[in-house]
């Protein structure tokens, strides 16, 4: 263990450098692990790509919902980044070391890129309830203004909101113990280490929890509160279907989503006997979503899928005739 003095009349020591063991319970053999995960990285990162290509290429889908999606896919790939290569070259390359300043960027990096993600679902909910609520007047409300003004918002909101969260961290007494039973830095697996209390750690995440995803799970409940109303009093049960169609996609992502959060913060706070549990859940919460959306919207959205065809269709028409 790397350590250094904290001060030159303290006994204490603080640590240099955090240590990365991976999935706990399984070292010995978490390295096959890499393959599933490493193939979940690649099909995220290439998927997310498509949708963008895509949404650039094709001016069916030059529509504020797809320019939301867009968003959410370099949101998607965000996350996906910070925690994937260091956890294939925890895995290949036996790389577990991680400095402290490191560990605490990771910890506002991850943060950061959960929060977004939670927010551009709201602006996503939004312009569903505009769209099935007051159609005639979506084209004066949600303009391309307003997605930009939306989006710097929510950079801003969570780049800013986080910020305590790392600083908090980086402020506790790391003296002894510095492994730690996780594959990335989070917030409640680094702090475990500390000497000093990390209450206040605790504490303030949950806080910041609560005002962030909180008040956006919140705000997209009342959007579709209000969606289901306004489709319930639709007279045309295909009208309903249809509108209901357009908002199945987003909502199988967002139940997703939210109850994996929740599912992960009961299991931390439970403390389970199988550690393995909530740190395997963080990890796949972290990547899963960045994969799992652009599969989804492909697999429910008709016009997507028209414009991968397009895209395909150039792309073959481009390589047969350099040939």
């Amino acid at each position: 263990m790397s350590a250094s003095p904290k001060g030159s009349n303290s006994s204490k020591f603080q640590v240099s450098e955090f240590i990365l063991m991976g999935f706990p319970g399984i070292h010995s053999w978490q390295h096959w692990l890499s393959l599933p995960l490493a193939f979940l990285y690649l099909s995220a990162i290439g998927a997310n790509i498509l949708i963008l290509v895509t949404i650039c290429q094709d001016p069916a889908l030059k529509q504020p919902m797809y320019y939301f999606l867009g968003i959410l896919s370099v949101v998607d790939m965000g996350l996906a980044t910070t925690i994937m290569p260091k956890i294939l070259a925890i895995f290949w390359f036996d790389a577990k070391v991680i400095s402290l300043p490191e560990c605490f960027a990771q910890i506002y990096a991850i943060h950061c890129f959960v929060g977004m993600e939670s927010g551009i679902f709201l602006c996503m909910a939004f312009d569903r309830y505009v769209a099935i609520c007051h159609p005639l007047r979506y084209p004066s409300i949600v303009t391309d203004a307003l997605i930009l003004k939306a989006t710097v918002f929510m950079v801003l909101r969570n780049g800013l909101l986080v910020i305590p969260v790392p600083v908090l961290a980086a402020q506790r007494n790391y003296c002894s113990r510095n492994e730690i039973e996780h594959c990335l830095c989070s917030n409640l697996g680094v702090t475990s280490l500390a000497c000093d209390d990390r209450r206040p750690n605790s504490i303030c995440q949950l806080v910041l929890a609560w005002i962030g995803m909180g008040s956006d799970l919140g705000l997209i409940i009342l959007s579709y509160t209000w969606i289901l109303r306004s489709v319930l009093r639709l007279n045309s049960a295909e009208a309903a279907s249809k509108a209901l169609s357009t908002c199945s996609a987003h909502l199988i992502l967002i139940l997703f989503f939210y109850t994996v959060v929740v599912v992960i913060s009961v299991t931390h706070l439970a403390e389970p006997k199988a550690p393995l549990i909530p740190v395997l859940l963080n990890v796949l919460h972290n990547i899963i979503p960045p994969s799992l959306n652009p599969l989804v919207y492909a697999l429910r959205t008709k016009e997507l899928r028209a414009g991968f065809q397009k895209v395909f269709r150039l792309s073959l028409e481009k390589h047969t005739r350099h040939q």
